[in-house]
């Protein structure tokens, strides 16, 4: 049977710290890179020789398969979004780079939605589907404490995006990380029946909304993994991982 949750011991900790710090700085060099002119490949293979330069491996490659270094969604590519030769970034894209990495025992998973170009120039809907969607995720770290549940974080995370008239992305959500990329328990961006597990110390989770500046739907290409709105309006995703602790949560992907 599958556990609820996973509570990690002090030695497992002391790894993912080091991973998840170590795959925050991949993803801010990573965002730093991209431009228009390039491609989706190029990226790829830049986040590739990024992650292993700082002694890491990346985590998403080959994962059930997975063919790309990172995942790379641009417009209305929600998630896991492949680099292609074919695939060109240009001014005015929405870029999200999620990148997740293995080192020494350890497992990091953050991702950042960029826009390609000078900020002033981006349309106002743009700015609002970036702006509150890192807002939720704001508001979905700032929920999650020892003795709440995870429900509180699905909530916090809802409502920003309701405000802001935003589609929350249903198919896939946030979830526990750390020695394994993927752990229990999933952690939705929409509030369930149910108050999910109780958050304890030691549990270390990725909270991550998916919003989209149209309607909730998605599906995915022929591929197998990119991930696409319905209605073709853009997309954003921002991560953090947190561990909860005894005297509160910490942001390991913060830097």
């Amino acid at each position: 049977m599958r556990p609820e949750y996973v509570v990690h011991t002090a030695q497992e900790i002391i790894k993912i710290r080091r991973a998840a710090h170590m795959t925050a700085l991949a993803r801010d060099r990573i965002c730093s890179l991209v431009h228009s002119g390039m491609t989706t490949k190029d990226l790829d293979n830049i986040a590739g020789e990024v992650i292993r330069s700082m002694g890491g491996e990346p985590a998403f490659l080959n994962y059930r398969g997975y063919p790309g270094n990172i995942c790379i969604s641009v417009n209305d590519e929600v998630v896991h979004g492949i680099g292609r030769h074919d695939r060109f970034i240009l001014k005015g894209d929405v870029v999200s780079v999620d990148v997740g990495i293995a080192f020494e025992g350890g497992i990091g998973d953050t991702a950042r939605t960029v826009y390609v170009g000078n900020e002033e120039d981006m349309p106002e809907d743009v700015a609002r589907l970036l702006e509150y969607t890192q807002k939720s995720l704001e508001a979905g770290l700032t929920a999650a404490h020892p003795g709440g549940y995870v429900q509180d974080i699905s909530r916090a995370v809802e409502e920003v995006a309701q405000q802001a008239h935003l589609g929350i992305v249903r198919e896939y959500v946030g979830h526990g990380c750390g020695i394994r990329l993927h752990e229990p328990p999933d952690v939705p961006n929409f509030a369930q029946h149910r108050k999910g597990p109780k958050l304890v110390p030691g549990m270390v989770l990725c909270v991550e909304p998916m919003l989209n500046l149209g309607s909730h739907k998605v599906y995915t290409e022929s591929d197998g993994w990119t991930v696409r709105t319905r209605d073709g309006e853009p997309s954003a995703h921002f991560e953090h991982m947190i561990l909860i602790t005894e005297n509160g949560t910490e942001v390991l992907t913060r830097v």
